[in-house]
């Protein structure tokens, strides 16, 4: 998450650049060329995000990247072409379903270690509703962003839920010592923006 937060011109570039890779990936194409010369600034910054799509508030597709490899702008573009085509968890998004699934972007800040020094303190150190939490055991790493929180409030059911994202056993926050990373997201969503995302008309002040 870039500091100060997005300012409104950058969030509506971004979630025009998520929903043009997503109409392109729906019918078998590459995200289309950008003009980076006319983006704002900040979005050419390295940054890691994750991009939901959703169908009446349920979950269609989510990819995202904890660690940046490329210009903001360009992370999004890729993460809505994935969300998309290779989320194994759903079928490729179909073009016929392009109007009904809204975007969502969330850029995240850099991972940060949370120290903690037992099961219960770790539950006591989490933000719910504010920390997005990684879980690393062995060569195995598992995220639930902040949004999470909204389906499993108490920590405890919030780790035990990542512990089975994670592949292994739901309590094994409290059987064994984990490698536990916390960050913090800014969320924003066509809903939010509506008129200007959901078209294909040019959005002034620099967006794609």
């Amino acid at each position: 998450m870039l500091t100060p937060p997005l300012d409104d011109p950058e969030r509506r570039a971004l979630l025009r650049l998520a929903r043009q890779s997503l109409q392109a990936a729906a019918r078998g194409q590459p995200p289309p060329a950008v003009d980076a010369a006319a983006l704002p600034p900040r979005l050419l910054q390295p940054g890691a995000c994750f991009v939901t799509l959703t169908v009446h508030d349920g979950l269609r597709g989510c990819i995202g990247g904890l660690e940046p490899q490329a210009a903001l702008y360009l992370e999004v573009q890729q993460r809505a072409a994935q969300a998309a085509r290779h989320d194994y968890r759903f079928p490729p998004v179909a073009p016929d379903e392009l109007p009904q699934i809204e975007v969502e972007v969330s850029v995240l800040t850099p991972p940060q270690p949370l120290p903690y020094a037992s099961p219960d303190d770790l539950l006591a150190r989490l933000q719910p509703g504010v920390d997005g939490v990684i879980l690393r055991y062995g060569q195995h790493r598992a995220t639930f962003l902040p949004q999470v929180w909204e389906r499993a409030p108490e920590p405890a059911v919030f780790l035990s839920m990542l512990c089975d994202k994670l592949g292994a056993r739901r309590d094994l926050w409290r059987r064994e010592r984990i490698e536990v990373q916390t960050y913090r997201v800014e969320m924003f969503t066509e809903a939010d923006y509506a008129e200007e995302a959901a078209g294909g008309a040019p959005v002034s002040d620099g967006a794609a």
